[in-house]
């Protein structure tokens, strides 16, 4: 087992390193990161209705899509990310708790009472400290999880409170659950980088024929190639979400305004709008201003509001 202990933050190079090492080697990796704060979401969810978009903007945190499915996540510097990468026999190769055992071993022998949760995550005390989701690649399984550690929690339920109601797609839906950091449960807690290469340490020692490993000069080219081409753009990142409705409600003159905006592949492809209040003329001007733009909420609103059109 190759064993990497990244010094990169940056949560677009670290997924890329991802897809890199799973996709463009036959060999076994396990890896310890920790991004600067970023959003990540799953693959198969829309992009726009997981997050408080106001706040990452104002806060200039990126979204990152990863390789795998399953819900939104927080990663902060106080957040320890961990990767198992192994090939396999085709059709057993999902196994959560046979990657998650080392992990909850090493956290178990320093006295944390972690426990294994219902959704293939660990808890402590009924709060979760780990999420896990997996993704298969021919005869190869990348298994990729969280640790909190001291992760800022505040700014995680800032930026999953969103406005329900105005999102109507098929996309995978988070579910939100109560979180606790490590740190709280550890006596006496160690520095989050201290913490992060004990847990390297006393997992790498129970890896058979482990042995540390660093990215070359032409892995990491390849790896800023995937970021350039892929896990740093917004086609990936925004445009990947699946189709969705947008459901815009507000006022124009005193009357009540509702229309949906349907959306594909981050653009707006067309309104469905109720034209009964509304000069046709004015439709046809909005219909026309937003009709084939990238989607975002904020210059929607700005848009309307220049016609009068207050939306909630």
């Amino acid at each position: 087992m190759n064993c990497i202990l990244s010094t990169n933050h940056d949560a677009r190079f670290n997924l890329a390193a991802e897809e890199f090492l799973l996709k463009e080697s036959s060999l076994d990796y396990f890896m310890i990161y920790r991004n600067e704060p970023s959003v990540i979401i799953g693959k198969h969810q829309n992009a726009l209705a997981e997050i408080n978009h106001a706040y990452l903007d104002e806060h200039k945190i990126p979204l990152v899509r990863r390789l795998s499915g399953g819900g939104t996540v927080y990663h902060d510097l106080g957040n320890i990310n961990f990767l198992f990468i192994q090939s396999g026999e085709e059709g057993k190769l999902v196994d959560f708790k046979k990657f998650l055992l080392p992990i909850l071993n090493v956290l178990q022998n320093i006295g944390i009472a972690a426990e294994y949760g219902g959704r293939n995550d660990l808890l402590i005390a009924e709060k979760k400290i780990s999420g896990n989701a997996e993704h298969v690649f021919r005869k190869r399984i990348l298994h990729h999880g969280t640790l909190l550690y001291s992760s800022n929690l505040s700014v995680l339920e800032n930026i999953l409170r969103v406005t329900p109601g105005k999102y109507f797609d098929k996309a995978v839906q988070s579910v939100r659950s109560k979180v606790t950091n490590i740190s709280d449960h550890l006596e006496p807690d160690l520095p989050v980088e201290e913490f992060t290469i004990k847990i390297f340490a006393d997992i790498k020692s129970q890896l058979a024929f482990s042995s540390d490993y660093a990215f070359n000069e032409a892995e990491i080219a390849r790896i800023n190639s995937l970021v350039e081409n892929k896990y740093g753009t917004w086609k990936w990142n925004y445009g990947y979400s699946p189709d969705f409705e947008f459901k815009v409600t507000g006022t124009m003159d005193g009357h009540q305004i509702q229309f949906m905006i349907m959306v594909r592949e981050g653009n707006i492809l067309q309104l469905n709008w109720n034209k009964a209040d509304i000069e046709e003329k004015l439709v046809k001007s909005i219909e026309s201003e937003l009709a084939g733009r990238k989607f975002y909420e904020k210059e929607i609103a700005g848009i309307l509001l220049k016609r009068k059109i207050q939306i909630k």
